[in-house]
Formats: C-alpha cells, structure tokens, sequence
C-alpha cells in the first residue's frame, strides 16, 4: 500500500507542476496579445495556489506596472526581494513606469543593498551598474507593443513605424550616455557590473549604427574571450553587421519583417549545415527552436 501510495504522490506532483506551468504559459500569451487584464488575472490565480511561485510574483509586478497598479506592483516587487533578490528587475522595460515614482530610489537602494549583502558584493562598481540598468531598461521599451501591431498584419496601422521612430530617438540618446561611461570608466566586465548590466551595454550597440556596432565587436570578443562577456552577445552582434553589410550571417540570428507577405523570414546563413554547431559554440538553443518564435519553420521546405 505504502509503495502505490508514492507513485499517486509522484503523480500528483507532476500534474501540480504540468499545471502551473500551463497556466504561466497561457498568462504570458495573453500579455503578448496585449490582454494585461486577462494575463493579470491568470497571473493572481495561480500566485493564489502557489505564493511562493517566483515567476509568478515576477510577472505580476510587472503586469501591475504596466497596467499602472504601481503599489501593487511594489508589494510584489518586495516579496520577492524576500524570496530571492537579483537585479532582473532594475533592468527590466516592464518596470520602466516604476522608475518615475518616489518609491522607485527607495525599493533599488534596498534591493541593491540586499544583493551586494547577500552574496558578498558582486557588483564592484554599483554606480556604473545603476546606470547600465537604467539603459537596459530603456532599451527594451516598446518592443512588445511594435510585435503585437505587426502580428495584427494591419496595412493601414502606421503606429509601429511611429514606435519604431521612437525607439531610433531612444537608442541614439543611450548611445551617447554608454561612450561618455565608457570613456569615463571602460567597458564594463562582468566582474564589474554584473552580468545584466554588462550586457545591457551590448544591446545598446547592438541597437546603434554599423559603424559603432564595427568598432566595439574586438572588444566584445576579446572580453569573451577572458570570460568578462557571453560569446551570444558577440554571435548577436556579428551577424547584426553580416546583415547590414549584404552578407551571409553565421549564427542565424537575425530576421525580417515581410511587409507584402506580412510573415517573419531568415536572413541568408553562411552554411546551413555548420549553423547548429556555432550556435552551441556560443551557447545558443538550436535554429529551429529559435526560430519557432518567430513562426519560421526550420529546415525550411524545399
């Protein structure tokens, strides 16, 4: 009895978590069809049954930003600064409506000082962090809301390419703030700033011109190269100027909005073969799943 008695625990547990993770994925395509309340409620549901979900506290907090419930969102925000403190969220567009309210210096002092108590000061230089964070989540902004019009394949909608004028304004003004911070202090490292905000500096060139995008790619690979950034930022940003310059692109991760026939292709690969294989090289999920969110089908059919 006590051996049937285990496997119908197991069972249950599995269904528990097949569940959960079945409601977080339905919450998240909701919120990417732009349906914050619908997303907001499958969110609350199942934090009800599981209070101690970090995902779900996550979402949440940023669900309630979005959707101007910025108290909300910072109740949750502490919770899980309880649970586990990292600095996801200081760098995340979702939050960026936290950032004008007065509470926001507050909860990023605390949470800052928290992670560097925590886990024995990780972050050497907290202000050049601070300001990576601030640029990471500017960076990001508007991006799901460009994707939800564009899956709409609504001719007569203008508003992406007014978002996209937006973002060009954006990524120009976090560009001349990151070279005056690397002029002042050099490219941030890893062991520097942490690795959200590292990064944070390569999606700012990554959104720049070929020419600053030309100029930074040694430094990328010689910091990979000494283990101070992750060789996916410089596969990104390689074949971001591939791309630019007419040429195959070798990692497959660049793609292209059809207008006419309003689906996601792939830029051309220098060798459809050998693409998988640099693509683990550098640490990246396999082409086809990539592209899966993108709705390409991967070997494409003959």
């Amino acid at each position: 009895m006590k051996k049937v008695k285990h496997v119908l625990m197991l069972s249950s547990l599995f269904f528990t978590v097949q569940s959960t993770a079945q409601v977080l994925k339905t919450a998240d395509s909701l919120m990417m069809e732009g349906l914050v309340e619908e997303a907001k409620m499958a969110y609350k549901e199942e934090y009800q049954s599981d209070t101690l979900n970090q995902t779900c506290l996550y979402n949440l907090a940023c669900v309630m930003a979005i959707s101007g419930q910025s108290d909300s969102a910072f109740q949750y925000l502490y919770r899980l600064m309880k649970i586990n403190p990292t600095e996801a969220p200081l760098a995340d567009a979702d939050l960026a409506n936290l950032r004008s309210k007065k509470e926001w210096q507050v909860y990023e002092d605390k949470l800052v000082n928290t992670i560097q108590t925590k886990y024995d000061h990780p972050i050497a230089d907290e202000v050049y962090a601070r300001k990576l964070w601030e640029l990471n989540a500017r960076d990001q902004r508007y991006y799901r809301e460009i994707g939800l019009i564009e899956r709409k394949k609504d001719p007569s909608d203008t508003s992406a390419n007014q978002l996209w004028n937006m973002k060009r304004q954006i990524n120009s003004e976090n560009l001349q703030q990151l070279e005056q911070l690397v002029r002042k202090k050099g490219w941030p490292m890893k062991t520097m700033v942490g690795s959200t905000a590292a990064n944070a500096a390569f999606l700012v060139v990554q959104h720049s011109d070929l020419k600053t995008q030309k100029k930074y790619l040694p430094t990328i690979k010689k910091l990979c190269e000494e283990r101070e950034a992750e060789w996916q930022s410089y596969a990104l940003m390689y074949d971001r100027i591939q791309v630019s310059e007419n040429k195959p692109q070798r990692y497959g991760s660049q793609v292209n909005y059809n207008s006419k026939t309003q689906q996601y292709e792939l830029f051309p690969l220098e060798d459809d073969k050998k693409v998988d294989a640099w693509r683990k090289e550098a640490g990246m999920i396999p082409l086809a799943d990539y592209l899966a969110h993108w709705d390409i089908q991967w070997p494409e059919k003959k």
